[in-house]
């Protein structure tokens, strides 16, 4: 059985700065960014709050969506997250 993948964006504060990032185990990986615990990109940023996610059913497909989000304009991505999530509510506790 394949993996499931996740696309998820994670945001410093709404309409702030944006981190796209891929993750077979998003609970894991969005919990490491909120605690800064690997440094990078969304701890020098802040980028702390989970804003918008998709699911995919193999993470062969969550790789290639990641790839074309990172080339996605900024107003396209926010718009991504304002029509699922208009309020850019953390989304983190939704996912246990």
């Amino acid at each position: 059985m394949e993996k499931r993948g996740y696309v998820y964006i994670m945001a410093s504060k709404p309409n702030g700065t944006l981190y796209i990032g891929v993750m077979s185990d998003l609970l894991k990986r969005v919990w490491e960014h909120r605690e800064g615990v690997i440094d990078g990109f969304t701890k020098r940023y802040g980028c702390k709050t989970l804003v918008w996610f998709a699911v995919f059913d193999r993470v062969e497909d969550a790789i290639a969506r990641e790839k074309q989000m990172k080339e996605w304009r900024r107003a396209w991505k926010v718009r991504r997250i304002v029509e699922a999530n208009p309020d850019w509510h953390d989304l983190y506790p939704t996912l246990s």
